[in-house]
């Protein structure tokens, strides 16, 4: 197993202020952009060529990752004129690969925080001589993703996308967003116009008759689609929950970057991140958050699962849970914000001006 496919298209706009800037994969996740982690566990695993599928800010890769020689890997870039979906993504970087027809080639989601044994999905793609092997792990409540029911051997029956009514609920087992192709399946897409994996390529598959296989690993996995999420998939890295080699430090409760400034007294836990040239002021408490580089966060301040952007400053005694304030932002001092609320980029919000307790 030496090549894969990196879905990084997507605009991210459920995660948005953080993505007005910035594509989805480039937010960082403690520390690093979270591509990072997924390129540094592809190596783990044996992949020494990627072909990253970019369109959204497509500009931001390639400056980063350069040739991606710094992770011990080779990286391509494709960059999609128009947005082609999953499926297209995949066909439209294909002349890139270097495999044979038979050969396995992995592709992976952008937005997936996963323990997956990466290994083991190829071994399985290998030993039963799938077509396409999909990655697939059980969630309690599947209605908001695609149902991929299979048989005693593993073998995928059919494809269920969102089930709404408990009859269609047939199995917890869901679409966790990496694949194992055979080359010469990836050539059957059809070229040039979008293309949905989910709902075309692999539905079609299985009315041709070929052979499509589930392997359910359910280690740690995420989809980092929503802030919340993001944040708590960070939170998770440092604290070692989810595996990868690529934290820029030791897993622990919080994670201080290179020339970020903490003062004594602030109580950084839950796994928070605070990135470099960030200010965390005295008396200030932070659970379970990522603040980004060179952020400030004022005396006395409160933030508790929330992200809070590159350049942004939070107020003196401000109390914030469950927020995004997006790059260059300002709270100001004594405001008080609640799970959802999201502060768009450069905005400002006046001291005292929002608050959800009484102001006693």
């Amino acid at each position: 197993m030496t090549e894969a496919i990196l879905l990084v298209g997507g605009k991210g706009t459920r995660l948005r202020p953080l993505t007005v800037h910035t594509p989805k994969p480039m937010v960082p996740a403690a520390g690093v952009p979270f591509l990072t982690h997924q390129l540094a566990r592809a190596r783990a695993a044996g992949v020494d060529h990627i072909v990253l599928a970019t369109s959204y800010l497509a500009e931001v890769f390639e400056p980063y990752f350069g040739d991606g020689s710094a992770l011990g890997l080779h990286i391509e870039y494709v960059t999609e004129d128009e947005p082609l979906g999953t499926g297209g993504a995949i066909r439209n970087v294909a002349g890139r690969l270097h495999s044979g027809p038979e050969d396995p080639v992995l592709v992976f989601n952008g937005d997936i925080l996963t323990g997956l044994d990466i290994r083991r999905l190829v071994h399985t793609h290998a030993s039963t001589g799938a077509d396409v092997s999909l990655h697939l792990t059980q969630v309690t409540d599947p209605r908001a993703y695609g149902l991929v029911p299979t048989d005693d051997t593993g073998r995928v029956l059919t494809f269920l996308e969102k089930p709404q009514t408990p009859e269609e609920i047939v199995t917890d087992q869901i679409n966790a967003g990496a694949y194992v192709f055979r080359r010469s399946v990836i050539d059957t897409i059809p070229a040039g116009r979008p293309v949905s994996v989910e709902r075309e390529t692999f539905p079609d598959l299985l009315s041709a008759g070929a052979h499509l296989q589930g392997m359910v690993d359910s280690t740690y996995w995420l989809d980092l689609g929503t802030p919340a999420a993001f944040v708590r998939g960070s939170a998770d890295l440092v604290m070692g929950r989810a595996p990868s080699p690529a934290v820029p430090g030791r897993c622990g409760d919080r994670l201080v970057l290179p020339t970020a400034r903490v003062a004594p007294d602030a109580k950084l836990t839950g796994g928070t991140v605070v990135g470099e040239g960030a200010f965390v002021a005295e008396g200030v408490r932070v659970f379970g958050s990522t603040i980004l580089p060179g952020a400030v966060i004022e005396p006395g301040a409160v933030i508790t699962d929330s992200l809070i952007g590159s350049r942004a400053r939070v107020g003196e005694r401000s109390v914030l849970t469950g927020t995004v304030i997006g790059d260059g932002a300002v709270v100001g001092a004594d405001n008080e914000l609640r799970t959802g609320a999201r502060v768009w980029c450069d905005a400002t919000i006046p001291p005292a001006a929002l608050r959800f307790s009484s102001d006693q």
